[in-house]
This record gives C-alpha cells, structure tokens and sequence, in this order.
C-alpha cells in the first residue's frame, strides 16, 4: 500500500510542479479564447466616429454604460457631464487596454484585478441598468441550468481571472521576462 501512496505522490507532484506554469498559460489562453474579442468588439461599439472618435464615445457608449441617465437625460449626450464621459472612456480604454495586457502577460495580476471590477460593474450594470432580471440571463449559482449569462458565465469568467492574480502571468509571458532581465541585473 506504501509502494501505491508512494507513486501516486510522486505522479502528482509532477503534475502539480508542471501544473504551476501550465496554469497561467492555460488561463491566459482562456481568456485570449473567450473573452478578447468579446471584449475588444464591445469597445470598438462604443468608440465615435472618425479620427477622433477615440475621444468622442458613441451614444451607445452612454446606452450600454448609464441606460437610465440617459433616459433621464431624454438621449442628448450633452445633458450628461464630464463625469459621464470620464467614466465611459475609462471604460472603453479599459476594453481594450486590460485584455491586451492579460493576453502579453504584461502587468498581468493588476489587469485581471481591473478585469474583475471591470466584469463586477458589467454584471451590476446589466442587472440595475438594463434590468437583466429574467432567470435566464440573471440565472442562480447552485441550480440545474448552467447557462445564465450573468451567474453562470461571468463567475467562470472571473475564476480565470482569479488565477492570473494568484499565479500571475506564468513562464511564457512579459511579466516573466521582466522578472529574468532583473534577477540577471542584480545578480
């Protein structure tokens, strides 16, 4: 029985030494897989027209980020502040900024850290701003269905993102380099 405990040990910690840098890689890959042209198109449908379109979001921009302020506000972008228009740039260059850099692995733990809230104020912005409430889309954590848009999906989302933050980039990434050219600058 020692003999079987003992090479099941030995298998696993083998799996475990490859899984710490198979792991961020993988997530990475996931998150390249799922949620990079997720991301990036939802950005691109909140950019202006034109050149400078990049500084001047589109009305959809306001739709998707303040539905009920620019309701209230009778749809004229104007009637909104400066605050408005900090926030949905933030937004938009965040759509475009933060999956870029988890993708690189480049400042990797800080970009999935901006990438939860970013998912946490989609989530509560799809249920308080646009009334995502039917129990289809909401869905319910511990339940039969494993399709909800907002409970089901976004919690596998930010597992991923997770692990990036407590494993970081991995070998194969920016970050991992940095890490190398400075421990070979110091040594």
């Amino acid at each position: 029985m020692n003999a079987l405990i003992s090479l099941h040990n030995a298998a696993f910690d083998l799996i475990e030494r490859a899984g710490n840098w198979l792991m961020p890689l993988f997530a990475r890959f996931t998150f390249a897989a799922v949620l990079l042209i997720y991301y990036w198109n939802s950005g691109l449908t909140k950019l202006g027209d034109g050149l400078f379109g990049v500084l001047s979001p589109s009305i959809g921009a306001y739709s998707q980020i303040f539905p009920k302020q620019l309701e209230a506000a009778g749809y004229d972008v104007s009637q909104l502040g400066v605050f408005h228009w900090a926030v949905v740039m933030a937004g938009t260059y965040a759509e475009f900024i933060l999956p870029l850099l988890i993708v690189i692995g480049f400042a990797t733990r800080l970009a999935s850290l901006g990438m939860i809230g970013f998912v946490v104020m989609q989530s509560l912005t799809d249920v308080y701003g646009h009334g995502a409430t039917d129990a289809k889309t909401l869905g319910a954590w511990f339940d039969r269905a494993s399709d909800s848009t907002i409970m089901d999906q976004r919690l596998l989302w930010v597992f991923v993102l997770v692990v990036l933050v407590v494993k970081g980039a991995g070998a194969l990434s920016v970050d991992a380099l940095l890490r190398r050219r400075q421990d070979d600058a110091s040594a």
